[in-house]
């Protein structure tokens, strides 16, 4: 009687266990992923990375929403410093990538005082970068919109903008990196609630620096930079306090933050190539830009809306990925290399099954979707063309997409630029331009372009993470 009793309520049980710990991690309290049922481990990362990823993307959206309202001129200048911010990124994810790696193996191997001096020293790295990209931008915020193809009205209403949100790019950095340490640390519920904060406060003050509403100066353009270097330093302010009074698994003390060469060298050696791996897939994604530009305006516009709503709508998967890159890390700390492969494999085939609906949903809902954004009949027949020949190849992206950040999170960050390289500027933009031209296939060629890179990708990828190399990396 009893037995059958017990069998009965373990159903409800774990989920109830489940429900628990989700709630705890989006709390932010702390957990050991070395150990365990691996599904809910990486259940219990993603909710809150994924929530993250969503945070993280709305930055931009809300300062656009309000600049919309001063004219295409603001618009334009938001659009350009979002370029020019793409090289910032490439920093600070390359330092981010280093971090993870690092303080995820120092956690798995229970070594905490290595986390926290691993901290200590990217944070020196990220300061030394920081400073003087922004004193520089400062001086010449003019000069980088001219160079961009600004014109002077643009310009005008534009380079306050541009020099205080360059000028505070240590919190862009500063943001990027104590996230990735806490989502190294397996604290993702913290990494969250910083992002929440900072985008919080960006929202409410964004209006009322750019309007100059009740007490604050109306400072247009320029208001919104403002607005958004505030929430992103207030959030970075959390983030350190999280560091400093222990609520994260990674506690820094004063005497964490003295100079440590050796670990800064190899934090360094890591990060190297994790810049340019960011680097190489943006520059590409530039490029397929270009050559979309060829097919005139509204040929562009479709394939632009058309993108960013897949980007948008991968979020989810960036947070999966993320949370195999944290299982990897920590469990090479661990001396269990083999959970944290299994971990990517399981990572792989959930986020597979989300991008296999997602893509569903997109193949039939295109027409809908793009009619959102546009009411342009051949800008919507264009971008959903490229929503039906992308979609029904999500599930192969996750596979990409995984293993990917998994070689990111064993501190293997050479593997996934070579195999960007390849996929990106061997194929992609290539196969664009001869598909598109030569075989006359138009617009629609770019589009199986970027489907034949992100196939090449996944089984390249697939193949050297199986090979196993990156269980002997040492960070």
């Amino acid at each position: 009687m009893s037995s059958n009793h017990s069998h009965e309520n373990d159903s409800p049980q774990v989920s109830v266990g489940l429900y628990s710990d989700i709630r705890d991690s989006l709390k932010g309290k702390s957990r050991d992923f070395t150990s365990g049922s691996i599904p809910r481990a990486i259940i219990v990362l993603s909710v809150p990375m994924v929530l993250e990823m969503f945070m993280q993307s709305i930055f931009e959206v809300v300062d656009i929403f309000f600049v919309g309202k001063l004219g295409a001129d603001a618009v334009a200048a938001v659009g350009l410093t979002a370029s020019l911010i793409i090289l910032i990124f490439a920093v600070g994810l390359g330092i981010a990538m280093a971090a993870t790696a690092m303080v995820a193996r120092r956690i798995g191997e229970n070594d905490h005082e290595g986390a926290a001096k691993a901290t200590a020293q990217a944070f020196w790295a990220s300061i030394v970068t920081a400073i003087p990209v922004g004193i520089f931008a400062l001086l010449v915020a003019d000069d980088l919109l001219s160079l961009m193809g600004a014109s002077s009205a643009v310009i005008e209403v534009g380079s306050g903008y541009t020099a205080i949100l360059l000028g505070g790019n240590v919190t862009i950095i500063l943001l990027f990196l104590f996230n990735a340490i806490f989502r190294g640390a397996g604290d993702p519920g913290l990494a969250m609630r910083a992002l929440w904060l900072a985008n919080i406060l960006n929202i409410i003050l964004d209006p009322l620096f750019i309007f100059g509403i009740g007490p604050f100066p109306e400072m247009g353009t320029t208001g919104a930079a403002v607005a958004t270097t505030i929430g992103r330093g207030i959030g970075v302010a959390y983030q350190i306090w999280m560091l400093l009074n222990g609520s994260s698994r990674v506690h820094v003390r004063l005497k964490h933050l003295r100079l440590d060469l050796d670990i800064l060298k190899r934090l360094l050696r890591i990060s190297g190539p994790g810049i340019l791996q960011y680097l190489v897939g943006t520059a590409s994604w530039l490029a397929i830009m270009r050559l979309m530009s060829e097919f005139g305006s509204t040929s562009l516009a479709g394939y632009t809306i058309a993108i960013r709503v897949v980007i948008f709508a991968l979020l989810p998967s960036w947070g999966i990925s993320n949370a195999a890159a944290t299982m990897v890390g920590q469990n090479l700390g661990a001396q269990k290399p083999e959970r944290g492969e299994r971990a990517v494999w399981i990572c792989t085939a959930l986020d597979a099954l989300f991008l296999g609906i997602l893509g569903a949903v997109f193949w039939f809902a295109a027409q809908p979707i793009l009619g959102i954004f546009s009411t342009d009949p051949e800008v919507v027949r264009v971008g959903v063309r490229c929503l039906r020949i992308l979609s029904p190849f999500f599930p192969i992206w996750a596979v990409g997409m995984v293993t990917v950040q998994a070689f990111n999170g064993a501190g293997d960050t050479k593997t996934p630029t070579w195999i960007n390289l390849f996929a990106y500027w061997v194929l992609q933009i290539p196969l664009a331009w001869a598909f598109a031209w030569p075989l006359g296939m138009g617009e629609d060629g770019i589009f199986w372009a970027i489907t034949a890179a992100q196939l090449a990708l996944a089984i390249v990828a697939a193949i050297a993470f199986r090979r196993g190399k990156w269980k002997n990396v040492v960070v």
